[in-house]
C-alpha cells in the first residue's frame, strides 16, 4: 500500500446532507462500504457516534479469493471494504455516505486510490436492501448534480452478496500501528479531518 494523494472537494463542513435517508430505528443495522485500503476506511468509521462495531474484509468475489494475498493481486473481484455495524437511532445510512464521499476516500477515482491502484481498491457501497439502494443512488446524483466534488462520482452501488472478514491482523490496524508510514501519512489525516469537521459526529471519551 502506498500513500493516496489528497481528495480534491469542497470543504468537508460545506458537504450536503443527503436530501433522502433512512429513517430512525430501533436495534443494529449493516452498512458495506469500499474506499480503497481499508486499513484508512476502518479507522475513520470507528471515531464516528453511533458505529457499534467496524470490520475490514472483502467484498465482491467468492470465499476461495477472500484472502488478502490473492486480493492484492488485483486478479479477484473482491474490493478491500468495511462493515460498520451502526445504532440506526444514533446515526443514519445517509449519514454515513456523506463522511464516505466527504472524509473516507476520494469517490472520484476508478479503480484505484491515490497510489493504490487495482480494481481492489474500486469505491462501491454494497447494499443491504433496496432502501440503501435508493438511498445511495440518490445521493450519488445529489452530488453529482450539485458539483459537488468537481468530476463524476465514480462509485459503484451493487447488492451485498456476502462479505468476508480480513485476516486477524488487519483489524484494527491503524489504532495498533500509529506510526506506520502509510497510516500516518494516509489513514491518519483523513481520521483529523473527521475530527475538524464533524467534531460534533464524534463518539464520547
Amino acid at each position: 500500500m502506498e500513500q493516496s494523494c489528497d481528495i480534491p472537494r469542497v470543504a468537508s463542513h460545506q458537504f450536503p446532507d443527503p436530501q433522502l435517508d433512512t429513517a430512525p430505528a430501533s436495534g443494529e443495522q449493516t452498512a458495506v462500504l469500499a474506499g480503497g485500503c481499508f486499513w484508512c476506511v476502518e479507522a475513520v468509521y470507528k471515531e464516528i457516534d453511533g458505529v457499534l462495531a467496524v470490520r475490514s474484509g472483502y467484498s465482491g468475489g467468492t470465499a476461495q479469493t477472500a484472502d488478502y494475498e490473492s486480493v492484492c493481486s488485483g486478479m479477484t473481484d473482491h474490493a478491500e471494504a468495511i462493515e460498520v455495524r451502526f445504532d440506526p437511532s444514533r446515526t443514519s445510512f445517509g449519514q454515513l455516505l456523506k463522511v464516505f464521499f466527504s472524509v473516507a476516500h476520494d469517490p472520484t477515482q476508478l479503480n484505484r486510490q491515490g497510489a493504490d491502484q487495482g480494481r481492489q481498491y474500486r469505491s462501491a457501497i454494497f447494499t443491504m436492501d433496496e432502501e440503501q439502494k435508493r438511498v445511495a443512488e440518490a445521493y450519488i446524483r445529489q452530488l453529482d448534480e450539485a458539483g459537488v466534488l468537481g468530476k463524476p462520482i465514480v462509485t459503484q452501488v451493487v447488492p451485498l452478496e456476502k462479505f468476508y472478514e480480513a485476516e486477524a491482523y488487519h483489524q484494527d490496524y491503524a489504532a495498533r500501528n500509529p506510526r506506520q508510514p502509510y497510516v500516518a501519512y494516509t489513514s491518519m489525516p483523513k481520521v483529523e479531518k473527521l475530527r475538524k469537521y464533524y467534531p460534533d459526529r464524534l463518539k464520547r471519551a
